[in-house]
């Protein structure tokens, strides 16, 4: 049962903290998500390299594309985090809030994927060739795509933890849902990158990431606990 919101954030950055420190000493972002992500930029800039135009174009949406298939690698590494032997159990007899336990999850997921991007963003302007029109526009968009990026992927990295087939059938949960995220952040950036301005202003679009942003988090807060029961 969800405590007072001190200490359901209290135990949210005890429990970003820890999957934090994790990652630090595993370094798994850094040795393998973050190679993949730029290898999935190279892929592309080698298929469309004959024209650059049509490279520069559709910037932002093999940006998002990448983001996309790397959250999945990380959120992955943040569910196995707590499903391995033993542990599951050992979080229900924590005394945690599960809201804090699914907000640390999601704010540490977060924070690899704004590296993650930030990265793939120099990747594109180097690789692609585009050049920035918007960076206050590009700034909101990161952040309202990966927090609804980490709420859901938390979200339904628990609800397919307890599978023994899990690792693929994530990805079959998780890409349906987000595809929204996917198509208003590639759109919301296309102005930012392109400098042409779109029907609909980024603003729209920038509503639409909010939204979904809230939705899964307000979701995740009220549930986590009983998806974690049946891990």
């Amino acid at each position: 049962m969800s405590r007072d919101g001190g200490s359901m954030w209290r135990d949210a950055l005890l429990m970003a903290g820890k999957d934090l420190r994790v990652e630090r000493r595993s370094r798994v972002t850094l040795n393998q998500v973050a190679p993949f992500a730029l290898l999935v930029l190279m892929l592309f800039a080698f298929a469309l390299d004959p024209d650059r135009d049509v490279l520069a174009r559709a910037a932002a949406g093999l940006f998002w594309v990448a983001v996309l298939l790397s959250s999945l690698l990380a959120v992955q590494r943040s569910a196995g985090l707590e499903t391995a032997d033993g542990l599951p159990d050992a979080l229900r007899l924590s005394g945690l809030d599960p809201a804090g336990i699914f907000l640390g999850k999601a704010l540490a997921v977060a924070a690899q994927l704004i590296l993650l991007e930030l990265l793939l963003g120099a990747g594109v302007v180097v690789l692609y060739g585009v050049d920035i029109h918007g960076v206050a526009t590009l700034a909101a968009t990161g952040l309202a795509a990966t927090a609804g990026l980490a709420a859901a992927g938390t979200l339904y990295g628990v609800l397919a933890g307890g599978l023994r087939v899990r690792e693929t059938l994530l990805p079959l949960l998780l890409l349906p849902v987000v595809a929204p995220v996917l198509i208003a952040a590639t759109r919301a950036s296309e102005a930012a990158l392109t400098g042409v301005q779109l029907d609909v202003s980024p603003g729209d679009w920038l509503s639409l990431l909010a939204v979904f942003a809230v939705i899964y988090i307000a979701f995740g807060v009220a549930a986590y606990g009983s998806l974690l029961e049946e891990l």
